[in-house]
């Protein structure tokens, strides 16, 4: 499978590519979904309340976990916000159409997509950090905790973390897509059922990797003081 990269139309100087009219696809359907499940909101719920619920609490179950209480509490929609976008997008890619389709391409196999994606994550993870500490202390406690050399290594790798985390998702899903393409090619009866069963699986995993990891950047930003 080819990553789709050819323009569709274009925005002014911008050119809207295939993965950017699903992304805009998933915005709107969760957007909707959202709606629906919060626009009533009874004691006992109804179906979709009821799924959203057990959605929200999972996430925040695990963020309490790997955040903590209290960070949990104040940026819990920003980080569940990155898991649910990133596991739709994983999850769209098992749709028929996914890849075939000029304007359907799954945006998390787009690496201009996970770039993007990665550059959101790492000014969060900076502005948590400043934002809980300030800036003068978070700045310090940056540079008093290690030596020059150490110094200059860790400021490369601040340059590297966005880097890292927009390749790993962006290579994880292209790969399983292209093979999970060969694959259905080779053997069109079977193995492809068995390959998109596993895709859940894989899918789930790729958006778990990508937020706990800005996760534990978040916490390390702030130091001794969470």
């Amino acid at each position: 499978m080819e990553e789709t990269t050819h323009a569709l139309f274009s925005i002014g100087p911008l050119e809207v590519t295939g993965a950017v009219t699903t992304m805009w696809a998933i915005i709107l359907v969760l957007t909707v979904l959202s709606w629906l499940a919060t626009r009533n909101m009874k004691e006992v719920p109804g179906k979709l309340q009821n799924i959203a619920e057990m959605a929200v609490g999972s996430l925040q179950n695990y963020f309490n976990g790997t955040l903590g209480t209290r960070l949990c509490k104040k940026y819990f929609p920003v980080f569940a916000t990155f898991f649910i976008f990133i596991i739709v997008s994983n999850y769209s890619g098992l749709l028929p159409g996914a890849g075939h389709l000029k304007a359907f391409h799954v945006p998390t196999a787009s690496l201009s997509v996970t770039a993007g994606l990665a550059i959101v994550a790492f000014f969060t993870t900076h502005f948590v950090g400043v934002k809980e500490r300030g800036f003068g202390k978070y700045l310090i406690g940056v540079l008093t905790s290690m030596t020059i050399p150490l110094f200059f290594l860790a400021i490369i790798e601040q340059f590297i973390r966005p880097l890292s985390l927009a390749l790993r998702l962006y290579g994880n899903l292209y790969g399983e897509e292209s093979v999970t393409e060969y694959l259905y090619r080779l053997f069109p009866i079977g193995l492809p059922l068995v390959m998109n069963i596993l895709s859940l699986l894989f899918c789930f995993i790729q958006a778990l990797v990508f937020t706990m990891l800005i996760s534990i950047y978040t916490v390390e930003g702030i130091g001794e003081e969470e």
